[in-house]
């Protein structure tokens, strides 16, 4: 997870590697690992999932359950009370699911920017040629694409990577092809392929926090009954170390 500039060091590796103590568990992690909360000018309590925002800010490092039993017991107050003597915070009573609709706006966001960028591919063909000639670094489908075409989409990725019969498949998001094409401007988006490793990395870890947070099966934007991504394989994760690694080189 990044940090605010104001909280980056001279060296953003050195910053990314850097821990935070969760205040409500007391236990200490990668920021990657870890929700920043922001406090903004008026006290309200805010995600802050990129951990950009400027101003105060806490760190929780737990998922949807808890938290909701946090901020209805009052213990998300207390602990932000403590870090914040004298401070007049508001913590909304919905900031789980606040939680939940900012990491979803953020992937969406994220895969729109990846878009633009030239990294994210999107349309059957296309796909299937960038997957064949090895140069897919993630593939994802819709979460209403058909079973057919994923399977398709998934054995050309295979093909690609050198690795039939290997049983890797695509990520199935937590978005429907109407969400996923009103992010990326496009229509009709059902199956998407980024094509450059550090963007793969940025949408796996992304995806990866939001699932550890807690994924709901309903209330995303264009959505009524998605499932929760299949769970990342040893080998995206993998993948998603190498490319992290080479950004910092």
């Amino acid at each position: 997870m990044r940090t605010p500039p104001h909280e980056q060091g001279l060296n953003p590796a050195a910053s990314d590697s850097a821990e935070r103590r969760c205040i409500l568990t007391r236990d200490a992690g990668a920021r990657g690992t870890l929700l920043r909360l922001a406090i903004a000018p008026d006290g309200e309590v805010v995600p802050d999932v990129l951990a950009r925002a400027p101003g105060r800010g806490a760190w929780v490092g737990v998922d949807k359950p808890t938290l909701t039993t946090a901020v209805a017991k009052g213990k998300l107050k207390a602990a932000l009370a403590r870090a914040f003597k004298g401070a007049a915070l508001r913590i909304p009573a919905d900031l789980p699911d606040r939680v939940e609709a900012a990491f979803a706006r953020t992937l969406l966001a994220q895969l729109g920017l990846a878009t633009r960028a030239g990294a994210c591919i999107n349309g059957a063909e296309r796909v299937d040629v960038a997957a064949r000639s090895g140069q897919v670094a993630l593939l994802a489908h819709a979460s209403d694409a058909a079973e057919d075409g994923r399977r398709k989409r998934d054995a050309s990725w295979r093909i690609g990577m050198d690795e039939e019969g290997s049983g890797r498949m695509g990520i199935i998001l937590p978005f429907d092809r109407i969400a996923l094409a009103s992010a990326l401007g496009r229509d009709n988006v059902v199956h998407l392929a980024i094509i450059d490793k550090i963007w793969g990395a940025r949408i796996l870890d992304l995806l990866g926090r939001w699932q550890d947070f807690g994924i709901s099966a309903t209330g995303r934007a264009g959505n009524a009954d998605a499932s929760a991504p299949e769970r990342l394989s040893a080998r995206q994760d993998n993948d998603a170390d190498t490319a992290a690694a080479e950004l910092k080189e």
